[in-house]
């Protein structure tokens, strides 16, 4: 799900956000030993033992691995490795994650955050941005579309989440998905192509301008819901629709396999007041990255569990009624 007309400055990121601020994010501080202006330990890219083969320079912003990675470089390098995405995508993580405004937002009269005003108020500013409400529905999205049948979606659930292909406009052919703020406004619109997409575009898209970071996908239902069930935390929306189709209806999706800081607190406070939370997140090397992520986010304010799967690969979309349940049901791992 990346925004691929988002622009990057990537000069002005890699001066705004510091190396510190991105082992911090992963959580990897505690494992590193410093001396001066270094940090160094066993490599977190290639899951190393080496305690030397990892090292940072602070005050040069930049990173380098002797080990299995045979390489280092910035920030965004770093992050590019870590998430196994291309440089633009480990660009555009880097802004969502810490609220980079794009070089673009300066010209228009915007400033762009300083480091240390981002490094001393980070969670403030990501509370003080919203994503705006529309000031219009998509008309006719059709929910009798194979592809949704194909996905295991009956048709009350499809017209519980108003999810259908649109005919019409920009997103012509791509099945359209409403996502709405923690009052229940709609805010955007996602959109997933019916099947295998084609090399030149995206499997999902989501409009310009819109910050997923800053919401739950499914919250405002969820947060109707039966209070002493668990709040379940998934990657995707079909995850979060069918957990809901199955019968568990306090479940959110985070709409990527990362957690950002405003997602952690707004699942805090719908996991209230029992603060029992389980996480089931794909399990393929994003969804365990983004997994341990959350754990480590999540496990200092709400008593969290996860759900692993056996099967690599899978995803709880790909789970039926029963084994949803099931799993749902399980003892702490």
């Amino acid at each position: 799900m990346k925004v691929k007309e988002t622009f990057i400055g990537f000069d002005a990121l890699k001066k705004s956000v510091s190396m510190v601020q991105i082992l911090g994010h992963y959580g990897l501080l505690d494992r590193l030993h410093r001396s001066g202006d270094n940090l160094s330990g066993a490599c977190p890219i290639h899951a190393g033992h080496n305690q030397s083969q990892f090292r940072v320079s602070t005050s040069k912003n930049c990173w380098i691995c002797f080990g299995d990675c045979h390489v280092g470089g910035s920030i965004v390098d770093f992050v590019s490795r870590k998430e196994g995405v291309g440089i633009r995508d480990a660009g555009l993580l880097i802004q969502d994650w810490f609220g980079i405004r794009p070089p673009v937002a300066e010209a228009k009269g915007i400033p762009t955050p300083s480091p240390r005003d981002l490094s001393r108020n980070q969670n403030r500013s990501c509370e003080s941005t919203v994503n705006s409400p529309l000031g219009f529905t998509l008309p006719h999205l059709d929910g009798t579309h194979p592809y949704l049948v194909e996905r295991g979606l009956c048709q009350e659930t499809i017209q519980t989440f108003g999810v259908g292909c649109c005919k019409t406009g920009s997103l012509a052919g791509w099945i359209a998905i409403p996502i709405h703020n923690p009052s229940g406004q709609l805010v955007a619109y996602a959109a997933r192509w019916p099947g295998t997409p084609s090399d030149s575009q995206p499997k999902y898209k989501l409009p310009k301008g819109f910050r997923k970071s800053l919401e739950l996908f499914n919250l405002h239902r969820a947060m109707t819901a039966d209070v002493s069930a668990p709040l379940v935390v998934v990657e995707g929306f079909f995850a979060c629709i069918k957990i809901w189709q199955a019968g568990h209806q306090r479940v959110v999706a985070i709409m990527g396999s990362m957690l950002s800081q405003r997602q952690a607190e707004l699942i805090a406070k719908a996991s209230s007041p029992l603060r029992n939370v389980i996480l089931m997140f794909d399990e393929d090397e994003a969804g365990r990255k983004g997994r341990a992520d959350a754990l480590h986010r999540l496990g200092q304010s709400v008593k969290v569990r996860t759900v692993r799967f056996d099967t690599e690969g899978a995803q709880p979309d790909g789970l039926s009624k029963n084994e949803l349940m099931r799993l749902l049901r399980m003892n702490p791992s």
